[in-house]
């Protein structure tokens, strides 16, 4: 009988074992869970806050877009001009091909933008026969210039529309002024797709309703494919890099061209850039802001300053001139002066 007492004493002991040891390890468990899960949302946390660090350790590379140098043969600026803008406009134009101009006082917005997806052989018929905006699509022709010959920069004035011009209140539906350079053929010439063939300038002009500065609204560039590019300005950064030091930030003195093709159904292209400000303007100082060492050879994206060098750029993920998030970027030239990985330039 003791023997039988002192067996199923030892059998509650050894359930009384195993279970305490289930809960060890059950409590255990739990902690690890637990622990983990603390780690992981951590480290999601640290990824939203400082959303940087991918971009820093370049986790994900930085995509450089595809681009096709092209040649615009058209340059147009607007010149300064009285408190009333539509007493007089006065433009500064050149052109290295024979062209026409033509302008049109309060064009429909709708219907140009229409009209700029027709073929280059339709507009060329239409601007052959009469203008290349009907004259049901805008209030008044302020200028007709044909087969002028190519020249250097020379001044065109137009002159206030009779009636004067109203366009009522914003939002309107006509632009204020738009002016056409357009390329003038002979009957038997051919073209290469990527020609430049129209030069669009869309122009807001200040008046008592819309007081903003007379400026460029807009540029589009018509090529002889038929491919409809706006035409922006990305920001060369340039001049004395010790302005810095005086307590002025690096200063913008020059401008590049850079077409982005028109959102369509089927475009696919690349974007276009002229690199005429490299061209024509040598003795420009065009140092890297960063390193004050190396070219500057990367135009950013979507800010468009084109500030930094190559190397710099490995470095950086935000633009140095407006720290706005860098999501692509291009080359503006070649890139040979890239040192060993073990050379860096001195960074101040």
């Amino acid at each position: 009988m003791n023997v039988f007492g002192s067996v199923m004493l030892s059998t509650a002991e050894m359930t009384n074992l195993l279970l305490l040891v289930a809960i060890v390890v059950c409590v255990g468990a739990m902690i690890m869970f637990l622990a983990k899960a603390a780690v992981i949302l951590r480290v999601q946390a640290d990824d939203v806050i400082r959303p940087s660090t991918m971009s820093t350790n370049h986790s994900v590379p930085v995509p450089r877009l595809k681009m096709t140098r092209v040649h615009i043969p058209f340059t147009f600026r607007l010149l300064e001009t009285g408190n009333n803008s539509f007493e007089e406009v006065r433009l500064a134009v050149s052109s290295q091909v024979n062209y026409s101009l033509q302008a049109f006082w309060a064009v429909s917005i709708r219907e140009l933008h229409m009209s700029l997806w027709r073929t280059w052989s339709e507009l060329r018929d239409q601007t052959k026969h009469s203008t290349i905006v009907n004259s049901t699509h805008c209030q008044q022709l302020a200028t007709n210039v044909r087969c002028q010959q190519p020249h250097s920069e020379k001044v065109v004035v137009l002159k206030s529309p009779k009636p004067p011009l109203v366009l009522g209140a914003p939002p309107r539906l006509a632009y204020p002024l738009v002016v056409f350079m357009i390329r003038e053929m002979e009957s038997d010439e051919l073209l290469h797709p990527d020609e430049t063939v129209i030069l669009v300038n869309v122009v807001h002009l200040r008046d008592p309703v819309c007081p903003l500065p007379t400026s460029i609204l807009a540029q589009y560039l018509k090529q002889a494919s038929g491919q409809l590019s706006c035409l922006k300005q990305l920001y060369l950064a340039t001049g004395d890099p010790t302005s810095a030091d005086d307590g002025n930030p690096s200063q913008i003195t020059g401008s590049l061209s850079l077409a982005e093709p028109v959102a369509c159904a089927d475009n696919s292209g690349p974007l276009l850039c002229s690199d005429s400000i490299l061209r024509d303007c040598p003795g420009i100082e065009q140092l890297c802001v960063v390193c004050h060492y190396f070219p500057l050879s990367r135009a950013l994206l979507p800010c468009r300053h084109t500030c930094i060098c190559a190397v710099c750029f490995n470095k950086l993920d935000r633009c140095p001139m407006c720290r706005a998030a860098i999501t692509s970027y291009f080359c503006i030239r070649t890139e040979e002066y890239v040192p060993p990985s073990n050379v860096e330039p001195k960074i101040f």
